[in-house]
């Protein structure tokens, strides 16, 4: 499964809240991975098909039982979808059977060849009850596998896990928070810590091994962040992506279910950054260390264009027409800056992923600020027509419209790219923002 929600990695299989600016990271964590990889999905529910909800996880707390629609780009008439209703919640039901996981991977190769199958889950994939099987199959096929989401804690044996290798996992996605038993088990609510951390260190000498940490204040930290970072080092991990824990609405709690934890004040955006500079600094030059929602101190993602006036000047001389861009709190200082002196304004909720903006985000703009043509984030969880309807309310007819797919690319993505790459990327998703507003702004 896919990284997630600043908070638990199994939920970003249907929704990514790492996105900025106009970034639909949503779907495939993999955009900008090998296509050779075969996504296999397992479907399955947070805290039903991963051994209950972890204490920071963002599914906690939510009321699935009348599930109200938000309204997204995916919906055609009516307001509410699978995506924007269901999704975005992770309602997915129970994992399937072996044999449909199995019927999935000969379907898709029939049409194409595959490397690797890349197995993803609603849950935890460590609690599929048909794991070792199914890979053992995939492995007969002669194809690597990624499991792209566990927490290990439905590991109760280090020997699962070589069984697992023996059967051609080469590559895992591991929500380790702390190398300390002790908090594993109190916040991952893991009742075979010591096994589970067994586990991981034989797929970090085994495997590529990619561990996600999810930063809570005053638990797992500071030394005990230093403490893990070293353990996973001597282990053999390739990279650790550091994610803020989000316990506010603002950031990005939008089911109604803030605070996940009381009594808990998050790092503010500058503190995280700084926590996962200064933890690049010390550990960088032995492991690969990245952060959502930001950043990348190798690549400068996101919005690396923003340090880089040479190529910023060539865009800005392209644009032609003026409007309105609207944002959230993180993407908003990068793309002030590389909209500085253009006809372009930039916007901004209290919000601070851009794509979990909603439609009582969009009440709160002041519409004075507006031109007469507005793009808001592609993903932003708002029906269209109530979107017009919001940002006219005032009698004017501007011309609201959702921005590319993606401006730029979260630390998860950031981190198997060089800095070169993702200049390369930023660029042509510029390029291409640039062209859609002078064919629908007013020509200056």
């Amino acid at each position: 499964m896919n990284f997630n929600i600043n908070n638990d990695l199994d939920v970003n299989s249907n929704l990514d809240i790492f996105s900025m600016g106009f970034d639909d990271s949503k779907h495939d964590n993999d955009i900008l991975k090998s296509q050779s990889q075969l996504l296999v999905d397992l479907k399955g529910e947070p805290g039903k098909n991963c051994g209950g909800f972890c204490k920071f996880c963002y599914f906690k707390k939510v009321d699935n039982s009348n599930p109200t629609p938000f309204g997204c780009k995916n919906c055609t008439f009516n307001i509410g979808c699978d995506y924007c209703t269901y999704s975005v919640r992770e309602i997915n039901g129970d994992f399937i059977p072996l044999p449909l996981a199995i019927q999935q991977i000969q379907n898709a190769l029939f049409f194409q060849k595959y490397d690797k199958v890349n197995i993803t889950s609603g849950g935890d994939v460590s609690f599929y009850p048909n794991l070792e099987e199914l890979c053992k199959y995939i492995g007969n096929m002669g194809l690597k596998i990624h499991l792209g989401y566990t927490s290990g804690k439905g590991f109760n044996s280090i020997e699962t896990a070589k069984n697992l290798v023996d059967y051609g996992v080469d590559e895992v996605t591991f929500s380790v928070f702390s190398t300390n038993p002790k908090l594993r088990k109190e916040w991952l609510y893991d009742k075979n810590a010591e096994e589970s951390l067994k586990c991981l260190k034989y797929f970090c000498e085994n495997c590529d091994v990619h561990c996600a940490i999810i930063l809570v204040p005053g638990i797992n930290d500071g030394e005990e962040l230093r403490k893990t970072i070293n353990d996973l080092i001597e282990w053999g991990a390739h990279a650790v992506i550091l994610m803020r824990f989000a316990n506010k609405t603002e950031q990005g709690l939008i089911l109604e279910n803030a605070p996940i934890v009381e009594g808990i004040e998050t790092h503010n955006i500058e503190e995280f950054k700084e926590i996962v500079k200064k933890t690049f600094e010390e550990f960088g030059d032995k492991i690969r260390i990245t952060g959502t929602p930001l950043y990348d101190p190798l690549t400068n993602a996101p919005f690396a264009l923003s340090y880089e006036e040479r190529l910023l000047k060539k865009l800005r001389n392209k644009i032609k027409s003026e409007a309105t861009i609207i944002t959230g709190n993180i993407s908003y200082p990068f793309l002030k800056n590389i909209f500085k002196d253009t006809p372009i304004n930039v916007v901004k909720v209290n919000k601070d992923i851009s794509d979990l903006i909603t439609a009582k985000d969009l009440k709160t703009v002041d519409l004075n600020e507006l031109k007469d043509t507005v793009f808001i984030p592609p993903m932003a969880f708002v029906h269209d027509r109530i979107a017009e309807e919001i940002l006219n309310r005032d009698g004017k007819d501007r011309m609201i419209l959702r921005g590319i797919d993606k401006l730029s690319v979260d630390g998860e993505v950031s981190g198997i790219l060089t800095k070169e790459e993702v200049l390369e990327f930023e660029k042509n998703a510029f390029e291409e923002l640039i062209e859609k507003i002078n064919f629908f702004g007013k020509p200056i």
